[in-house]
């Protein structure tokens, strides 16, 4: 446990910091899991449509810092190869 005053703050800093995160990227992996849900229950037209909210949403993630940007590209990625393959 910290002593100094800097020291408390900065863990009090990141301890806001990662339930943030954590809250951005549970909102990303539910709007993942929506997308394949559609997918395999081969309803293509909302597929889409919940495909551009994930998108936005992993987006938004690599934003915050929450998660790399390549990570994000490619999580993207295969994720349209899944929605357009179907």
């Amino acid at each position: 446990m910290p002593n100094i005053k800097s020291a408390k703050k900065r863990v009090r800093v990141n301890d806001d910091a990662r339930s943030l995160n954590a809250a951005f990227k549970s909102d990303m992996r539910t709007a993942i899991k929506r997308v394949e849900k559609l997918v395999e229950s081969n309803d293509t037209d909302n597929a889409k449509q919940a495909l551009t909210t994930a998108v936005k949403k992993i987006d938004k993630a690599v934003q915050r810092g929450a998660l790399h940007k390549n990570n994000g590209n490619r999580k993207k990625s295969r994720l349209s190869k899944l929605v357009h393959a179907s």
